[in-house]
């Protein structure tokens, strides 16, 4: 039988997921010799064997990957025959074209799961206990390819035991990277709020107790640590509010198992898998009255955020606990994740009672991601945690290295490189030093792990924003500055491969336009180069500026004004019996001479004025308080909605609500609820985006529809524009990118990279728009 030979070369998700092994055992089901590797690139194969085995093996490298492995890309070239009987795993090759095959870190899988609750077993509570199949991963290395010297665990070395397995092909252990025992691996301790060790024999049942008994528990997890306590026990949940500084925002909770996430919270089957995925976010779901959960988890909010545990250290915590636990990011208000010892006991020592850590360094912080389910797939909102590094495939290769710095909310940064971009984890907002500085690691790290330096930069238009800032300090490259709204629609044409033109409905809060103003409410229709700006919003006079996002009486008010002509009833609202006069008056004095302020086209800004008059609500406490709240209020059996016109201004079509503002004051005023005048709010929104729509496929032809911005993290809002198009169009939602900030960097990227290939620009020709 004549042998023959081939090199087969794998791109994708394919280091860290038990991918050569797998390989191992396919080439000797086929009873094929030769080897594979791990390269910068992806896993190389040489196999050599009767055609019709290498063919089958090929076959079933391409449709039966182990589980959390993501092939992009398969290619088989023939080379010449060598006799070769054993098959093997060899080292790792370092390349010069590198590319970031590192897959995210993996939730605990359920054979490892059995051996930590099996009190014969070596592992048992052991809170490191890995396999192939599950583990850290992109926290943990520090270079790529994927191999143990290049991760955190190198400062470890396996013990016989362990390292059999890690060394024998059958075994369910064999090259998993962070193996690990009690033997010879990480460590953990208890410690109090001084870190002084308190020599617990047991630090997990130790924390757990603590936690019982209304304690606050920094506990160290994958991406960096956490801030726990009884979500069941107010005290403990308001202490944990007042150290923190957040006032109201929704703190996560994390629950044992799925059938304790079951007595929260009433749950759809696609809500069910979500929560129970490999990457395990934190999933938006709406809660049982009455389910137990203290009211300052999420303080006027029907929803809770939930997640079950991904690390033997949560399983164990959890079990042991025996209660639903907070889990928020272990920081003080906006600053970055803690994820050193050191960082942690110093910023955290005032706000924690107690410290579960351990001695395996986090190289990469990276938060929880956050999901919810709209139209009844998975949206991400936050994508950190069980996503990132993964690529997201393009449709056109980036003809240089792209670094997009996205924007000032929210940031996520992204490079593209070939047929790939990548999406850093979640920063947050750059407002303080100790994000940027995070921000500018980051990006660092990528550049290492790509072994490339971008020759083009893309940035949001705003000069104000640290992204840009950072973006306009890199010398010697292409800058390419994008508008706003054009990314986030962007970011959905590139998510779902579409070609474009798209007509894009881009609502969010604010975004500076090509016309110097404040966007937030457009229908675009966008090609990757270029858009044109179809219909707008009537833009709302922010007095005071960035002011009146924060005191959303001011929003309120202007609305108000602008309904009736600055003759509003405000003597019989009640928002403005909790507004001193003498500030409405300044207010009012300051939109009348327009000084310091702002027009705004912001869908967000709508939500926020009419929710703040209807619920209200004088200040917003977070960014989209009030907007959360008014779509939580809504009565989900009331189809009315308000009435609206829209025309010709300045040269585009212009939504009006005036005629909706001055209905919901007549509601108000007659005592209707406010259930059913937000289910007609929202209702009103959806029914005039679809009629700005309809417009705009009559004037430039049927286009794929794509909703964008953070708007569209509304469900009723995106469900209700999907329903009032119906058939007349395609809708496109968000699913693995962020529809907010988060995901606007990946619009930049493509984008530039769109640019750069029609040949606008060139590197000594500066920014364009």
């Amino acid at each position: 039988m004549a042998y023959e030979g081939r090199r087969i070369q794998i791109r994708g998700i394919v280091q860290g997921v038990g991918f050569r092994p797998w390989v191992f055992r396919l080439a000797a089901q086929h009873a094929i010799g030769g080897w594979v590797r791990n390269d910068a690139s992806g896993v190389t194969i040489e196999a050599f064997g009767p055609e019709a085995a290498l063919e089958a093996l090929i076959a079933d490298l391409r449709g039966t990957p182990p589980p959390a492995a993501q092939i992009q890309s398969v290619h088989s070239l023939r080379i010449p025959a060598r006799l070769l009987r054993t098959f093997e795993i060899v080292e790792s090759e370092i390349a010069a074209d590198r590319r970031v095959s590192i897959p995210a870190d993996l939730a605990t899988c359920a054979e490892c799961l059995a051996e930590v609750h099996d009190p014969d077993d070596r592992r048992h509570r052991y809170a490191f206990t890995n396999c192939t199949n599950c583990g850290p991963r992109f926290t943990i290395a520090r270079a790529v390819p994927y191999d143990r010297p290049h991760t955190t665990m190198a400062a470890f070395v396996m013990c016989d035991q362990c390292r059999a397995e890690y060394e024998t092909p059958s075994n369910r252990r064999f090259h998993a990277q962070p193996n690990a025992c009690p033997a010879c691996g990480p460590r953990l301790w208890l410690a109090d709020s001084g870190g002084i060790d308190t020599a617990a024999p047991d630090a997990i049942a130790a924390a757990a107790d603590a936690l019982r008994h209304g304690c606050i528990v920094a506990v160290k997890g994958l991406g960096g640590f956490h801030l726990a306590c009884d979500a069941s026990q107010e005290p403990a949940v308001a202490a944990l509010r007042v150290r923190k500084r957040r006032d109201e925002k929704p703190l996560a909770v994390m629950v044992a198992t799925l059938a304790d996430a079951e007595r929260l919270a009433d749950m759809t089957d696609a809500e069910r898998s979500l929560l129970t995925s490999i990457e395990r976010p934190v999933v938006i779901v709406p809660r049982r009255p009455g389910a137990g959960l203290a009211p300052g988890v999420a303080p006027r909010n029907s929803t809770v955020g939930l997640m079950l545990p991904y690390t033997p250290l949560h399983h164990l915590l959890l079990a042991d606990a025996g209660r639903p636990l907070v889990m928020t990011s272990g920081n003080l208000a906006e600053e970055p994740l803690a994820c050193t010892n050191d960082d942690a006991l110093t910023r955290l020592g005032g706000l924690a009672d107690f410290f579960l850590m351990h001695d395996r360094d986090i190289e990469t912080r990276c938060d929880d991601s956050v999901a919810r389910v709209i139209r009844g797939k998975p949206v991400v909102f936050r994508r950190s945690r069980g996503y990132v590094p993964r690529g997201v495939g393009v449709l056109e290769p980036f003809a240089q290295t792209t670094l997009a710095c996205g924007a000032m909310l929210k940031n996520t940064f992204c490079f593209g490189v070939d047929d790939t971009a990548y999406l850093g984890p979640h920063v947050g907002d750059l407002d303080n030093v100790e994000t940027y500085e995070s921000y500018e690691r980051g990006i660092e790290r990528f550049e290492r792990f790509l072994d490339t330096t971008p020759t083009v930069v893309a940035h949001d238009l705003h000069p104000d924003y640290l992204s840009t800032r950072y973006a306009l300090q890199r010398p010697g490259v292409l800058h390419i500055a994008v508008q706003h709204h054009h990314a986030h629609i962007a970011s959905a044409m590139a998510e779902h491969r579409l070609e474009g033109p798209v007509i894009g409905v881009a609502y969010d809060g604010t975004g500076l336009g090509t016309d110097g103003t404040a966007w937030g409410g457009e229908i675009l229709l966008a090609h990757y180069t270029h858009f044109e700006r179809l219909a707008t919003f009537r833009p709302i006079a922010l007095a005071g500026g960035d002011l009146a996002i924060r005191q959303v009486w001011r929003l309120a008010l202007a609305v108000l004004d602008d309904a009736y002509g600055g003759d509003a009833p405000l003597d019989a609202l009640a928002l403005f019996a909790e507004v001193p006069a003498a500030e409405v008056a300044v207010a009012r004095q300051m939109m009348a001479a327009q000084l310091n302020t702002v027009p705004a086209h912001g869908v967000g800004r709508y939500f926020d004025a009419i929710g703040a008059l209807a619920l209200v609500r004088t200040e917003s406490r977070f960014e989209g308080q009030v907007a959360l709240e008014w779509n939580l209020t809504a009565d989900p059996s009331d189809d009315e909605r308000y009435e609206f016109v829209a025309g010709r201004r300045h040269g585009i079509w212009e939504l009006d609500l005036r005629p909706s503002v001055r209905a919901i004051v007549d509601d108000l005023m007659a005592g209707r609820s406010t259930a059913a005048i937000s289910a007609r709010f929202h209702n009103t929104i959806a029914a005039a985006t679809g009629e700005l729509v309809r417009s705009a496929i009559d004037r430039v032809g049927r286009h794929p529809v794509v909703l964008s911005g953070g708007c569209f993290q509304n469900a009723r809002l995106a469900e209700g524009v999907a329903r009032d198009l119906g058939p007349a169009a395609s809708v496109v939602l968000h699913e693995s990118v962020p529809p907010g900030d988060g995901g606007i960097a990946l619009g930049q990227a493509v984008v530039a990279n769109a640019i750069v290939q029609a040949g606008r620009q060139r590197v000594s020709e500066g920014i364009c728009a």
